[in-house]
């Protein structure tokens, strides 16, 4: 009867608890990694999870996709399309979906090289994600969209292109 009773308290807790490779919980509940966009137009970056810790970056650029890399109580780590990391509170970020643009890119009226140009993104623009499908990502920008390559942007996980 021990036994028993032991096996399906074992069962009921593998079905209830995360699968194999699943993140694991978090202050948020949201998975990490994980792309979020910078809410407001300024924004400071500290060394550490409170306002204790010192400004080590000054952000200007509402919408900027950062990766979130870690969680502590109302506190993100963020890595910005530079590399740099740094911890923002949480009411600074938004879930909206953006992409940077390291270089410049052509945005595309289909998925495919040899489609029209519809516009052309300077290097350093911020777009808005749409979806992404085959390698492809529709974007978003100044009432303009258009297909990009999806190795073309920066602010991409291997889910967003099915690839997890």
């Amino acid at each position: 009867m021990r036994t028993g009773i032991f096996a399906l308290l074992s069962l009921c807790l593998l079905a209830t608890g995360p699968a194999l490779g699943q993140a694991a919980e978090t202050p948020s509940g949201y998975p990490v990694p994980r792309f979020v966009s910078l809410k407001v137009g300024v924004a400071h970056g500290r060394a550490g999870p409170s306002r204790d810790h010192p400004i080590v970056w000054r952000y200007v650029r509402e919408g900027l996709p950062l990766r979130v890399t870690a969680e502590a109580p109302d506190w993100r780590r963020v890595e910005d399309p530079d590399g740099e990391v740094t911890w923002m509170h949480h009411s600074l970020l938004s879930g909206r979906r953006t992409v940077f643009a390291p270089a410049e890119i052509a945005l595309r009226i289909r998925p495919d090289p040899d489609a029209n140009i519809e516009a052309v993104a300077e290097a350093g623009a911020i777009l808005d994600l749409e979806r992404c499908a085959d390698g492809w990502c529709r974007l978003e920008a100044q009432g303009l969209h258009g297909w990009a390559p999806a190795d073309t942007v920066w602010g991409l996980l291997p889910s967003d292109l099915g690839l997890d």
